[in-house]
């Protein structure tokens, strides 16, 4: 259900005071005051300042979720979905920069109830990426390992921009989350469409072969110079 308006002004000044200064440097008079409302307003909507925290990290997973999501879904080439995917995430999160923090790293303020449905949602977005890597994977397209721990590499990729991505000279939104989405693809070892990942595999297990076979040859060489030499 969509917050009204007098919810979403709590919710939004409680994402700046927690921000600014933290869950536990943060009062709920810090909150209605910041929202223009009086200290009991916020127990109208919220029982608790924990509680008005874990409705900010609802919201805070949701819009992001759909944000991934709707990458997810725009190409059905994987490595444009990747790219995709990484550019939609990483821009949410320094657009977003000062809900995301709270979400992120207030975590642990949230009460044991809460924290088991947040990483409920949290593996979501797990399962999410970690289907596009195997989507890669699976079409040839993509060379990893191991899904789970990349799609988590991936994933964190985007979230750590929310802890030190300012604005400034070199620092434009558009292009750093453009640099993510093009890293993410080297991460994944992406690529081109109709290019063979058997082609790819077939050139190391070649190399130890001549490798060895250079060593026999130097052998041989030798044996041969120590004959000599005995003679």
């Amino acid at each position: 259900m969509e917050p009204s308006a007098a919810q979403q002004r709590l919710l939004d000044a409680a994402v700046d005071a927690f921000a600014e200064s933290g869950f536990g440097g943060t009062s709920t008079r810090d909150i209605a005051t910041r929202a223009g409302r009086s200290p009991a307003a916020v127990y109208i909507h919220h029982e608790s300042k924990e509680d008005l925290l874990f409705a900010v990290s609802i919201q805070g997973h949701i819009d992001s979720m759909e944000c991934l999501r709707q990458a997810a879904a725009s190409s059905d080439d994987p490595a444009e979905r990747l790219h995709g995917m990484v550019y939609a995430y990483s821009r949410w999160h320094m657009v977003n920069a000062k809900l995301a923090r709270v979400v992120q790293y207030e975590f642990h303020a949230l009460t044991a109830e809460h924290r088991q449905e947040i990483l409920a949602l949290r593996r979501q977005f797990q399962k999410v990426m970690v289907e596009a890597v195997l989507d890669g994977v699976h079409a040839g397209r993509f060379s990893v390992d191991d899904a789970a721990g990349t799609a988590r590499a991936l994933l964190s990729l985007c979230i750590d921009l929310a802890r030190w991505f300012e604005p400034g000279p070199g620092r434009k939104v558009d292009v750093v989350a453009d640099l993510n989405a093009n890293l993410a693809l080297r991460i994944v070892d992406a690529r081109p469409s109709g290019a063979p990942r058997a082609a790819q595999n077939r050139n190391p297990v070649e190399r130890p072969a001549k490798a060895s076979s250079r060593r026999g040859d130097a052998a041989a060489k030798a044996t041969v110079q120590r004959k000599g030499t005995s003679k």
